[in-house]
């Protein structure tokens, strides 16, 4: 009985669609219609239903389904035990991290992990929309923020500071934020994949509220962000990473010092525990151990 074809049989069971499956064994979609063809006819039985919205197992189909699921996972869990005994882990993995994060943050530490990991080639997509691990083909992504309720699983790297900033010609003319009602008064440069498209978030006593704000501008990219807040365009909401070196050379200043706002956590996604590469496997195991420096405290205010 064809491997693949019971892979390709596994997948369509797990994703819900042919379409699906393919993207994830990455197959074309019409060589995993072939192998499920071929299966159901070396059973001589229909494993699937196929509807116009979905593709499901038939009671055959989910009996079959229960048996190999754990034949195929102890057979991936051999593989790479053989694999991790006898060689370096090697082979391609793709990651996705937002721009400046990669930046300005994460690329020292991936210069390190090419050189403990020669092998394995590494793709890296720089994207600051929030992209789809498994429609877009990834390993990984590293993303900032609160996670959405999903099946992926995370790994936490660390929290990064966020904070208000305006361009001392910003202030001079238009004066700084003291309070968060006075936001609604300023010109707000807003990031567009915050949730709430009108709202910053503010932590008081460990409780998160939303305050209005007037987005005179909106971005998902935080480095376009940051250039209209140079040319004193209005207040960014912003990591700390993202304007570091412009808070050193006080070309922005911070705004409403006084108050706190929820620091954003950073993780690692990946889709399953189970099956996972040894380069995946490498890469998860080198994140758990990074260290990352905390910002200097002290700026000048606004």
């Amino acid at each position: 009985m064809d491997i693949k074809a019971l892979r390709a049989f596994a997948a369509i069971v797990e994703e819900g669609s042919f379409t699906a499956a393919a993207r994830r064994l990455r197959l074309s979609k019409a060589m995993c219609s072939k192998l499920i063809s071929d299966l159901e006819a070396d059973l001589g039985a229909r494993l699937l239903v196929r509807t116009t919205r979905a593709v499901k197992p038939n009671a055959a189909g989910t009996a079959f389904y229960t048996e190999i699921a754990g034949i195929l996972a102890r057979l991936d869990a051999a593989a790479e035990a053989v694999r991790a005994s006898t060689q370096r882990p090697s082979g391609p993995l793709k990651l996705s991290a937002p721009v400046q994060y990669m930046l300005n943050v994460f690329q020292p530490h991936l210069l390190r992990f090419m050189r403990e990991y020669p092998d394995i080639r590494l793709e890296t997509v720089l994207d600051d929309s929030r992209a789809d691990l498994v429609r877009d083909g990834f390993d990984a992504i590293i993303r900032i923020g609160p996670l959405d309720d999903s099946a992926l699983h995370a790994r936490r790297l660390h929290d990064v500071p966020i904070m208000l900033v305006a361009s001392p010609a910003y202030i001079r003319d238009h004066g700084a934020p003291a309070h968060p009602a006075e936001l609604r008064e300023h010109a707000c440069l807003h990031y567009s994949n915050l949730r709430g498209s009108s709202t910053w978030p503010l932590s008081t006593d460990g409780e998160v509220s939303y305050h209005k704000i007037n987005p005179v501008f909106s971005s998902n990219n935080n480095e376009l962000l940051r250039l209209m807040a140079l040319n004193g365009q209005g207040v960014a909401l912003t990591p700390r990473f993202q304007v570091e070196e412009d808070l050193r050379q006080g070309r922005l200043l911070p705004v409403m010092t006084d108050y706190e706002f929820p620091r954003a956590p950073v993780n690692v996604l990946y889709s399953s525990r189970k099956n996972v590469s040894a380069a995946l496997a490498a890469f998860l195991d080198f994140v758990r151990g990074l260290r990352f420096e905390a910002p200097d405290p002290e700026l000048p205010k606004a």
